[in-house]
């Protein structure tokens, strides 16, 4: 396991859209251990592979909830109702924003075994898996953010 360098607002890889992963291979593995691990050191609640420069459809997410979330290739199949919040992201260090979210999602994904899975989200969850489903398609908070970003102290960083 390992810490990987995170990606920060600017570098040309968080704009480009992720490949799907096709299988699990020891090397996507360890990039999942490597994405936890980058996730907790930063104190992060998630982490895209874009983030640590990885074109891969792969998300990892704590929400202080008692569990690990691994999504591959997930796919937002339902969401409804809405919130806004103070947004943060660890590809933009000591900045946030407010954002409106769905405040009810559902996602379809492999899991790190490779099978389907269904993950349902409210608040927070929901929050983490939009802001880090949209890292996979080359989109930053930052362009969802309503008004100026503002430095942030002890936000929540996704």
């Amino acid at each position: 396991m390992a810490i990987r360098q995170m990606r920060i607002i600017g570098d040309e890889i968080l704009t480009k859209e992720c490949k799907p992963v096709k299988e699990m291979t020891p090397r996507i593995r360890q990039l999942i251990d490597d994405m936890f691990d980058t996730m907790y050191e930063e104190n992060g609640a998630g982490l895209a592979a874009p983030q640590v420069g990885v074109l891969k459809q792969i998300v990892v997410m704590d929400v202080g909830d008692g569990n690990q979330y691994v999504l591959i290739n997930p796919n937002i199949i339902e969401q409804s109702g809405s919130q806004t919040g103070a947004e943060g992201c660890l590809s933009v260090p000591g900045k946030s924003g407010i954002v409106t979210r769905p405040n009810h999602v559902v996602v379809c994904a492999l899991n790190e075994d490779m099978e389907p899975i269904e993950l349902e989200g409210e608040e927070l969850l929901a929050r983490c898996i939009c802001h880090e489903c949209d890292h996979l398609h080359g989109q930053l908070y930052v362009d969802l953010a309503e008004g100026d970003l503002t430095d942030n102290g002890d936000e929540l960083e996704e």
